[in-house]
């Protein structure tokens, strides 16, 4: 159970795959209820145009789901919640009625229950969250880790100067970092809480014999001398102000629009779990902690509802660490045959078109955001020309059933959108005139790899699955 990633609902993965007292630090980033979609940005080769795509939304409403777990809360499901959690939810259902806050509550604290089940009892976790419903989300940490036995260690505000400024108000500039553990036995490494200690201007600073600086606080009372050594540093405060969120020029960015420092999830791993400890991330995003905790020897969970975060968490890993650690991901709820293909087409169409162009692409593709439907389409490949010119790849899915315009279609879209290959990719069987119509859409050479590709390639789902069909490597950067 080590290194997986989970794609779909991080609670129905928590109730059906993590067992009781696995897990050694959990730490969450979820939406923050700020009424906003947010889309992934991604640059072009040249790094100076650059194309946004929905990541995730953070709007709630009050639906059927919404009060399927407002249902389950209220009804002790499986004897889940604890007796104040329960109490919490529904006095807040006559507080702030049956609307968007609530709707979001009510989702954040049926996780947390399981999260709080799986963890070990030496567990920690961490909830990373802002002022908009931080009051809200600290009343049902409480009412789930309290009443059994658990502690509210921190709240972690962490500072940033980083982002827009404001005149009509005091700029936001912090993030609110809830540290709970499930019992008084947990870990927490002194180390790597600690941080440099700075000169305090109202105490001198001396070297002594070693050359070692520190300063000196002689206690009143006792006339007892302390000796601070500057290279000892001290436990870091519960304001964070040495980190800094990442700027628009960061290396680390990769235009995930919540993305976090690795140096935040480096010091909350580090502190609170060792070598070898399991961490789990059930909003995992665009995969800080997961390559965070890989770096640090620490085994890990991740977990999302987006397939553009799973592959983005695969590139990500592909890109940081060696070839072979890839291949040991244990990959969860992707479809590895065309009945879950098509399962998935019928439950989320957006969803099932982004895991055909990304798993087509290797994780390469740009996911498209359709403005005109008739216009758009699905994805797009940026590749180098013969002469260092970029040049494109557009990939379109099509689940439902098949037609004679369709390649028709395609290929003026080729042609408008001056692509150099466009790939059709179905999941049902094309018959074979659609096949004779992309072979006459003719053949573009690709001299740098000598290799000459179908000016229009189609690609059925079929072949993905059973035969590993993939878009052919000479065109990743």
């Amino acid at each position: 159970m080590h290194n997986q990633l989970f794609y779909g609902d991080n609670l129905d993965y928590l109730r059906q795959n993590i067992e009781n007292n696995f897990v050694d630090l959990c730490y969450i980033d979820p939406p923050f209820n700020s009424s906003r979609n947010y889309n992934q940005i991604y640059n072009q080769i040249d790094n100076k145009n650059k194309f946004q795509s929905p990541a995730f939304i953070d709007i709630w409403t009050w639906d059927n789901k919404a009060q399927e777990g407002f249902t389950q809360i209220i009804g002790n499901y499986q004897g889940r919640f604890t007796p104040q959690s329960i109490a919490l939810i529904a006095g807040l259902s006559n507080v702030l009625d049956k609307g968007s806050l609530l709707a979001y509550l009510v989702n954040i604290t049926l996780r947390v229950a399981e999260i709080h089940r799986v963890l070990k009892p030496s567990g920690s976790f961490y909830l990373h969250c802002d002022p908009t419903a931080s009051h809200y989300l600290k009343l049902v940490l409480d009412a789930i880790f309290c009443p059994q036995g658990g502690y509210f260690q921190n709240e972690i505000i962490w500072c940033y100067s980083v982002g827009g400024k404001t005149k009509e108000r005091f700029a936001s500039k912090h993030d609110v970092i809830f540290y709970y553990t499930k019992t008084n036995q947990y870990t927490f490494n002194i180390e790597a809480a600690s941080i440099s200690r700075k000169p305090k201007s109202h105490m001198k600073l001396r070297v002594d014999t070693d050359g070692r600086e520190y300063q000196e606080k002689i206690e009143r009372k006792t006339g007892k001398i302390y000796k601070y050594y500057l290279d000892e540093g001290k436990i870091a405060e519960d304001y964070w102000t040495d980190i800094e969120t990442l700027n628009r020029g960061d290396k680390q960015r990769l235009g995930y629009p919540t993305q976090k420092p690795e140096a935040l999830l480096e010091r909350i791993i580090k502190v609170s779990s060792n070598e070898g400890d399991l961490v789990l991330d059930a909003y995992c995003g665009c995969g800080t902690t997961l390559v965070v905790a890989q770096r640090l020897k620490r085994h890990w969970i991740g977990m999302d509802i987006t397939y553009q975060s799973i592959s983005l968490c695969l590139k990500r890993f592909e890109d940081s660490f060696d070839k072979n650690v890839v291949p040991q991901v244990n990959l969860n709820g992707i479809p590895i045959n065309l009945k879950e293909a098509i399962a998935l087409s019928k439950l989320q169409g957006k969803e099932f078109e982004k895991w055909a162009i990304l798993t087509y692409s290797n994780n390469h593709a740009i996911i498209e955001r359709k403005k005109d439907k008739n216009k758009s389409v699905d994805g797009i490949v940026y590749f180098l020309g013969e002469s260092g010119e970029q040049e494109k790849i557009i990939l379109q899915v099509k689940a439902g059933d098949l037609n004679s315009d369709d390649i028709k279609e395609l290929d003026d879209k080729r042609k408008r959108e001056q692509a150099a290959i466009a790939i059709f990719i179905t999941l049902k069987t094309p018959n074979s005139e659609m096949f004779q119509q992309a072979i006459a859409c003719g053949i573009y050479n690709h001299q740098a790899s000598r290799c000459n590709y179908p000016r229009l390639k189609i690609v059925t789902i079929k072949e993905m699955l059973e035969e590993a069909k993939r878009l052919d490597t000479f065109f990743f950067l």
